[in-house]
């Protein structure tokens, strides 16, 4: 009996080792490498507002019937959903645009790619001061998102609408340095996105990213005193997997339910034209 019992342990022994001797995986393998099971949860990181309220109304009305289980995990910053993506925590994130995540990957020497677009939220310049562009006075401060791609845009904002004139061939990299003609003499005030809806009680105006416009409870549509035009606009919203991921299974599946007609009328009758499917 003795025997048999150390023959069996010796056995079990050798099982085990046998099914530890894998190497671990890299974080973007492990963020999705299961993504092909059926029985995977598809962890997705995604800013509150509206991305993680897309991505509940996909869990609870189409995930289901396409097979899929979804976990949103909600963050409140531009930097920890991609850190984690890469890391292997999440299996996707659904909070920005590609011009971000170019310069991310750039910055950082992260592998994340885009996969799909989503939405378009419009960004806005907003003020508890003034109700109308004109009124802006000189020397007024203006804050404006301190990461590269959305000051840029943000500069790119006010120049289309002819507060400030930049550098011919800025394009989205433009900074303060790029601004060739301030004619009110503006003072920049430069803040990370989150806190911009905050800084309106200290400042003349703000540009405000959508999402944290919509958070705060502002209403882009009607309160914003010049938005984007979404015409041609790259800033569109889209679903980021780590690359390499882009065509597994559940991604694909992901992707096309969050452009699915259903979606599209969910963003439409929910936020009102402050945040607008992608074509």
């Amino acid at each position: 009996m003795k025997i048999h019992r150390l023959v069996g342990a010796v056995a079990l022994a050798l099982s085990l080792a046998a099914c530890g001797t894998s190497q671990p995986a890299t974080g973007a393998e492990t963020g999705a490498k299961t993504a092909e099971s059926a029985d995977t949860v598809l962890k997705v990181g995604a800013s509150p507002v509206p991305h993680a309220e897309i991505l509940n109304y996909v869990k609870d009305n189409l995930a289901p019937a396409a097979g899929l289980k979804l976990e949103v995990v909600e963050f409140t910053d531009y930097v920890q959903p991609n850190v984690q993506l890469q890391e292997g925590q999440l299996t996707a994130n659904f909070f920005q645009h590609k011009p971000y995540l170019d310069d991310f990957n750039a910055s950082k020497g992260t592998e994340l790619s885009f996969v799909t677009p989503v939405h378009l939220e419009p960004l806005g310049l907003y003020s508890k001061k003034i109700t109308d562009l004109a009124a802006l006075a000189s020397g007024a401060t203006v804050a404006v998102p301190n990461d590269a791609t959305n000051l840029g845009r943000a500069l790119k904002l006010l120049a289309d609408h002819g507060v400030i004139t930049l550098k011919e061939g800025a394009g989205t990299a433009a900074t303060e340095r790029d601004v060739t003609g301030n004619p009110k003499k503006l003072q920049f005030k430069p803040l990370e996105a989150a806190q911009l809806p905050r800084s309106l009680e200290d400042v003349d105006a703000a540009v405000i990213n959508g999402n944290y416009a919509i958070e705060a409870g502002l209403k882009p549509a009607s309160q914003a005193l010049v938005l984007e035009k979404t015409a041609g606009n790259p800033y569109v919203n889209g679903l980021v997997v780590a690359a390499g991921h882009e065509k597994d299974a559940n991604i694909v599946t992901l992707g096309k339910l969050l452009r699915d007609p259903k979606v599209k009328e969910f963003i439409a009758q929910k936020y009102e034209g402050s945040v607008i499917a992608a074509e």
